[in-house]
C-alpha cells in the first residue's frame, strides 16, 4: 500500500513509519523538518500536499499540538491551538484526504486518553481529544467506497514521560503504541476507536 504519514518526525511517528515501512510503501510528512512538510492547520497546505503526492492507499495522522495548564491560567490561546491543530487539523486531513484516498483506503487520526481518563492541567487536550473521537464515529457512518475512518487513542508513551523527567513505568514503548496504528491500516474496522492502554496483541 502506498500510505501518508503525517506527523511522522514525532516520537510516536517515527515507531509507525518503521513498523509500517517493513510492507508498505510510506511517505513521511513532518512540520517543519524533512523532504515533505505540511502544516495541517492551514487547508491550503494540506490541498498542496495531497496535490504532491497524489492519491493514496492510506493516510495516518500523528499530528497535532496540545496545550496544558489549569482551569484559571489556561489563555484563550492554549484552548485556540489544540482546536486548530489537533482538532481542526485532523477534520481537514479527512476532509481533503477523502477526496485523494483509493477505494478501500481508511484514515487514522490520533486522539489521547484524556478524553477518558483526564488528569490536571489537561482540561484543554481532553475537549480536543473528545472532539475528535466524536467527529471519527459520526464520519465514518457517512463514508462510500469501502472507505474507512478510524482514531488511535494512546496513553502516555514511555519515550515521551523519559524526556519530560517523568516516571515512565506506566507509559506504554512507542512501538507498542505504533501496533494499533497497523491494526487501524490492516483490518476492516470502521468508525473505531482503539484505546491504546496496553499493549496490542498481534
Amino acid at each position: 500500500m502506498k500510505i501518508l504519514a503525517i506527523g511522522a518526525n514525532g516520537i510516536i511517528g517515527k515507531a509507525v513509519v518503521n513498523r509500517l515501512a517493513k510492507d508498505h510503501d510510506v511517505i513521511s510528512v513532518g512540520h517543519s523538518r524533512g523532504d515533505i512538510t505540511v502544516d495541517t492547520q492551514s487547508k491550503d497546505s494540506i490541498r498542496a500536499l495531497f496535490e504532491q503526492v497524489g492519491m493514496v492507499d492510506a493516510v495516518v495522522s500523528m499530528a497535532g499540538n496540545g496545550a496544558m495548564g489549569s482551569l484559571a491560567d489556561m489563555p484563550d490561546s492554549g484552548y485556540q491551538t489544540v482546536l486548530d491543530s489537533k482538532v481542526m487539523g485532523q477534520v481537514n486531513l479527512v476532509r481533503i484526504g477523502l477526496e485523494y484516498l483509493n477505494h478501500g483506503g481508511s484514515i487514522t487520526l490520533t486522539s489521547g486518553q484524556s478524553s477518558d481518563n483526564p488528569s490536571l492541567g489537561t482540561a484543554a487536550i481532553s475537549m480536543a481529544t473528545a472532539a475528535v473521537n466524536g467527529f471519527v464515529g459520526a464520519a465514518a457512518l457517512e463514508l462510500i467506497d469501502g472507505k474507512r475512518l478510524n482514531v488511535v487513542s494512546p496513553s502516555f508513551v514511555k519515550e515521551t514521560m523519559e524526556m519530560l523527567g517523568m516516571d515512565s513505568s506506566t507509559g506504554m514503548p512507542a512501538d507498542e503504541l505504533a501496533a494499533y496504528y497497523v491494526a487501524s491500516v490492516s483490518g476492516q474496522k470502521n468508525g473505531a476507536v482503539y484505546q491504546a492502554v496496553a499493549g496490542l496483541e498481534e
